[in-house]
C-alpha cells in the first residue's frame, strides 16, 4: 500500500488551508515546511526590493533554513508539495526542502496557490532544477474542488 505525504509552505494561511483539505481527501500525512525564522509581514512585502522574500527570490542560491524535519521520508511513495507562487516560481524554502531529502523513486505532485500566476512556469522550473525527480504536472488550487482533484493523484 502506498503512503502519501502532503507537505506545504504557507506564508499567509491560504496554502495551509488547501494542504489540509488535500491531506484529508487523500488520507495522507501532513507536514508543514516552516522556516526556522518565521516570515513577518515586512519580510513578505514583495514591493520592497530589500524585504526578505525579495532578497531570497533574487538569489537563486538562497536556501532558507527549515525549522523541523520530516520524521521518516522513506515511508512515502507520493509526496505532494504545496506553496504560494512567488515571482512565478516556487519559494526558495521549497528548494531547501527538495535538497534535504532523497526523493528518488517517489512521485512528486506540486500544488500551489497564487494571486495571479499560473502553474506552468513553476513545473517547468522544478523539472529544470531537479530533472532526476519524478514530477507530475501539479495543480493551481485557486477555485479548484480539491477533493475531486485528489482522486487524480
Amino acid at each position: 500500500m502506498s503512503k502519501t505525504l502532503v507537505s506545504y509552505f504557507s506564508a499567509s494561511g491560504v496554502t495551509a488551508k488547501a494542504a489540509k483539505t488535500l491531506a484529508q481527501a487523500l488520507g495522507a500525512d501532513l507536514y508543514e515546511i516552516k522556516p526556522a525564522t518565521p516570515y513577518t509581514s515586512d519580510d513578505l512585502n514583495w514591493m520592497n526590493k530589500k524585504s526578505r522574500s525579495s532578497v531570497e527570490m533574487n538569489d537563486p542560491a538562497s536556501r532558507p533554513e527549515i525549522a523541523d524535519e520530516v520524521g521518516n521520508m522513506d515511508q512515502y511513495d507520493t509526496v505532494c508539495i504545496g506553496f504560494p507562487i512567488w515571482w512565478y516560481i516556487e519559494p526558495r524554502i521549497i528548494d531547501t526542502f527538495l535538497e534535504s531529502y532523497d526523493f528518488s523513486g517517489k512521485k512528486l505532485v506540486p500544488f500551489a496557490t497564487s494571486g495571479g500566476s499560473g502553474m506552468a512556469n513553476v513545473v517547468k522550473n522544478l523539472r529544470k532544477q531537479y530533472p532526476e525527480l519524478s514530477w507530475e504536472d501539479g495543480k493551481l488550487l485557486n477555485g479548484v474542488n480539491i477533493a475531486q482533484w485528489a482522486k487524480e493523484i
